[in-house]
């Protein structure tokens, strides 16, 4: 069972992706396929974490080749967490992408090529060796080139090759500490690793070790876009139609933010005073940066741009404070950011079908047109401020209670008064788009036909649900990510997982 469990992430995606493939002159099949497939997904990532809750961590080992030598897929809390999230915006978004994404780019390989997307985020979340972590990093920045590049105009074809460039750029970093850690060791499998990182012998060169860790650091940074690696994604993310940059945003920063989680709780075990002091300068400093460019800008979408950015800094905060509250705290946030943020794209997305335009300047009277999208609007946009009792409170507040607890209070100080300013930016949005009378000139201008617009608040309630599902029934999902913090808190019981010899 646990075997099914763990390859149908990685299965179903792909032969949806080819079955969209087969039917390419269909684009009604397509669509049909493609929300099956998202939907079998969410199924399938529910059943897993299911059975990782009740059985421990599970494992397979492709072609019964033993660890370290064959590749490894196993699947623990914090992988099972992720997954889960991510095949939640999955269905939301195709269920957006039926009428709020244009016919042209239907035809063109959209629904495969976000499925293959979804591939790269599975196969990211299950693996257990660093070059397959690697070669799902590639297939993830193959189809978000593709995804940002498709439709051709002049807006996104520079974007897209900003984020190509830069996005190789860290896949060279990413590549060289692999290589490193293989020149040091022989083995890339990150239980083995791991297992060697903890009992050094007299000639394991540890400061090469140290300086394969930046390498990794740098590398997910860029992918994460922490400060001062974060300049590439307010210039790409709201260039691409809002089904196709909501899925981005919402996941594929995460999938770094996971990673680096993953690598620096297990291989590289960040107990020294300068590594976390890095990480803690790294997230105050993305923070702050992120919100104030949030602050600054007048564009809907490029506001939720700049918090993303913003967003990335309280899970590295979770990480540079480094206890299980603390990563606890940064799992339950980072499910958390992954639904709100997804969200208020698509209610961007919402916003501009009717009115024809993301400038704030240019909106207005939302409030008295559509006060249900307003409702939706504020649960999703209090939250990512962290108002009490909404689930971004709770991943706060677990990591200011960590952060006092160590001691850290200029860290936790940085991050009350970034709450403070995300909540400045999300009610200039609430005030310039929601509340404010719609100005005169919009009145002379030609919105776009939106015959299918209340199809689009289907997926956004369906988000709304899971929001507040995790916000007044917090309990269960801080309960498992505090689990999953105990489990990368102690590794032994991942490396033990995967090292003993596989029941028959």
């Amino acid at each position: 069972m646990n075997h099914l469990l763990l390859l149908l992430p990685l299965l179903i995606p792909i032969y949806g992706a080819l079955l969209c493939l087969f039917s390419w002159r269909n684009v009604a099949l397509q669509k049909i396929i493609a929300l099956m497939a998202q939907s079998a997904l969410f199924v399938t990532a529910v059943l897993l974490l299911l059975w990782v809750n009740a059985n421990g961590i599970v494992l397979t080992q492709i072609g019964n080749w033993p660890a370290p030598f064959g590749i490894t897929i196993v699947a623990d809390l914090f992988s099972c967490l992720i997954l889960l999230s991510s095949t939640v915006i999955g269905v939301a978004v195709s269920l957006y992408s039926l009428y709020g994404l244009d016919e042209q780019r239907q035809r063109h390989g959209y629904y495969p090529i976000m499925l293959l997307l979804q591939l790269g985020v599975s196969g990211a979340c299950l693996t257990g060796d660093l070059f397959n972590l690697f070669v799902w990093f590639e297939v993830l920045l193959i189809c978000c080139f593709v995804l940002m590049a498709l439709g051709g105009t002049r807006p996104q074809l520079e974007a897209s090759i900003k984020y190509m460039t830069i996005n190789f750029l860290a896949s060279g970093f990413l590549l060289t500490g692999i290589g490193v850690m293989y020149g040091l060791t022989g083995t890339l499998n990150m239980a083995e690793l791991a297992r060697m990182v903890r009992t050094p012998d007299p000639d394991s060169h540890q400061d090469l070790v140290t300086m394969a860790s930046m390498f990794f650091l740098v590398a997910f940074g860029i992918k994460s876009a922490v400060f001062p690696l974060f300049f590439w994604l307010p210039a790409s993310y709201h260039t691409p139609p809002v089904a196709i940059s909501a899925f981005i945003a919402g996941i594929v920063t995460k999938v770094g933010v996971y990673a680096m989680v993953r690598l620096f709780t297990l291989v590289f075990i960040p107990e020294s005073d300068f590594t976390l002091l890095i990480l803690s300068v790294i997230a105050g400093l993305t923070m702050v940066i992120g919100v104030l460019g949030a602050a600054a800008h007048y564009d809907f979408r490029k506001i939720l741009s700049f918090h993303i950015v913003s967003q990335i800094g309280y899970m590295i905060m979770g990480l540079a404070l480094f206890t299980p509250l603390a990563l606890g705290g940064a799992i339950y946030f980072i499910i958390h950011n992954i639904l709100v943020k997804t969200n208020l794209f698509l209610i961007s997305g919402v916003v501009a079908k009717q009115h024809g335009t993301f400038a704030l300047k240019d909106l207005g009277g939302v409030y008295a047109s559509q006060p249900f999208l307003a409702l939706l609007f504020g649960v999703s946009a209090f939250s990512l401020a962290g108002l009490p009792p909404l689930s971004g409170f709770w991943g706060k507040f677990m990591l200011a209670k960590a952060g006092l607890e160590t001691g850290s209070y200029l860290l936790v100080t940085t991050s009350l008064v970034v709450s403070l300013l995300t909540l400045f930016s999300m009610t200039k949005i609430w005030n310039e788009v929601f509340w404010k009378m719609k100005p005169v000139a919009e009145n002379t201008n030609t919105t776009e036909a939106t015959p299918h617009l209340q199809f689009l608040y289907f997926p956004v309630i369906f988000l709304t649900c899971f929001i507040l599902f995790i916000s007044f029934f917090a309990a269960p999902l801080i309960n498992l990510a505090s689990r999953a913090a105990q489990q990368l808190f102690h590794p032994e019981l991942y490396m033990n997982a995967i090292l003993k010899p596989p029941l028959k």
